[in-house]
């Protein structure tokens, strides 16, 4: 069984990737954060009263 191991560079890409959609996502909901904040809105759109 011949098993493939990741160099160091494919892992570096790898994490990196990772890194950039966490970095979207969270960036993301930051706006929508503040916009919800200027705007009065609720973040998600529940009532929570």
């Amino acid at each position: 069984m011949n098993q493939r191991k990741l160099t160091l560079t494919q892992r570096r890409w790898i994490f990196l990737i990772i890194i950039a959609i966490v970095a979207f996502v969270l960036g993301r909901l930051a706006v929508r954060a503040v916009m919800n904040l200027m705007l009065g809105g609720t973040m998600f759109g529940g009532n929570f009263l």
